[in-house]
């Protein structure tokens, strides 16, 4: 069976292959092909990925058209689809709550397509999880690039001059992201406060060293999946009100609040931002999906009349495109071992499997999630 891992166009710079994936794949059996240049931004040279067993193919060479698995990070147009094999498996990030033309497309032209972000959230779906893997880069990331732009030092210091007090940082949402912020933030030695809808989590928060916020929303919870259930207008208010001084007396704000497939709770209002003192920063984790700040522009810094800076870079695990294509890469590597066929040498469609039900989008000409059906 024919693998090929394709090279993402700018901006994209993390990679769907390393020279490790490639081992594991062809020790199983695969023919594995990448695109020239794969891991450019990665520091994987062509000749790490032929050295690890894979050919090395240009995009003219028409691999794509006979390839038996397609993988990719960001999802292909949907007049891709006509140029892959029919019958075919495409994985990559597909965003299907927002691109069901894409969808469509994918059934209509025959294609088997897996939704990265659908992988259920189970001990044995854990190590195939590249939204929780890309995540915990992200909340690292996150405080890496605020304590860059913060015009103050984050650890505390004793010095001849006097005692320096350590930064003060806030961390809302404490799902992966959230946890790896607090991590970090602590590491560096800052002051650090989390708050969360779900109450679960208080113990996670106190084992890194954080105290955790609380603040009486009503009856909260979390999704089967370990999601953060969606708050009614009421308790939004109240959560911003009990968030408001903790903001006003922070250094660094993080949020990491995702409705999965639905636009970002709005948690920090303009009104909270004004109570912030100037040079304080804030990094919205959100602000690909609209955003949990007002006043956060996707992919761009803003600076606030009271002069707190908004941080709406989407997707920061593409600032560490080494590790962020290492761990997306292994997820990639780790579901089709899961799914192959050690006698035909082939992936396999095993339909009931709870893990394929989770992020199979289309098989065989039609759209068979059940989410996704309509």
């Amino acid at each position: 069976m024919r693998i090929y891992c394709l090279k993402e166009d700018t901006p994209e710079t993390r990679s769907s292959a390393t020279p490790e994936s490639v081992k594991k794949l062809v020790s199983i059996g695969a023919e594995v092909i990448v695109e020239a240049g794969i891991g450019i931004n990665a520091n994987y040279s062509d000749s790490d990925f032929e050295t690890a067993g894979a050919k090395i193919a240009s995009k003219d060479e028409g691999i794509i058209k006979e390839a038996d698995i397609v993988m990719r990070v960001r999802p292909p147009k949907p007049e891709e689809f006509s140029q892959l094999k029919k019958g075919s498996l495409q994985i990559s990030f597909l965003d299907p709550f927002n691109n069901p033309e894409l969808i469509k497309s994918a059934a209509e032209a025959g294609i088997n397509a897996v939704s990265m972000e659908m992988m259920p959230r189970t001990t044995l779906a854990q190590k195939m999880d590249c939204i929780s893997s890309q995540a915990n880069l992200a909340g690292y990331y996150a405080v890496i690039s605020a304590a860059e732009r913060l015009n103050k030092i984050i650890p505390m210091m004793m010095t001849p001059a006097g005692t320096i007090s350590p930064a003060k940082v806030f961390v809302i949402g404490v799902g992966v992201a959230g946890l790896q912020a607090i991590a970090t933030a602590k590491r560096l030695g800052a002051r650090v406060e989390a708050f969360d809808t779900r109450p679960v989590v208080e113990e996670q928060v106190k084992s890194l060293g954080a105290k955790f916020v609380k603040i009486d929303l009503g009856e909260t919870g979390q999704t089967d999946q370990g999601y953060a259930k969606e708050l009614t207008p009421e308790q939004v208010a109240l959560q911003q009100q009990g968030m408001a001084k903790i903001c006003s007396q922070s250094d660094i704000v993080i949020t990491t609040a995702k409705l999965f497939g639905r636009k970002a709770p709005t948690l920090l209002t303009k009104d909270m931002i004004k109570g912030m003192a100037a040079g304080s920063i804030i990094v919205d984790l959100a602000a690909e999906t609209g955003g949990n700040v007002e006043g956060t522009v996707c992919d761009e810094e803003v600076i606030t009349e009271e002069g707190v800076r908004i941080i709406g870079t989407a997707k920061l695990e593409m600032c560490v495109p080494h590790h962020a294509s290492q761990v997306y890469a292994s997820n990639l590597a780790a579901f089709i071992e899961h799914f192959w066929n050690e006698e035909t040498k082939a992936f396999e469609y095993r339909l009931e499997d709870e893990i394929l039900k989770g992020c199979l989008l289309t098989h065989s000409g039609s759209v068979i999630h059940d989410r996704f059906k309509a």
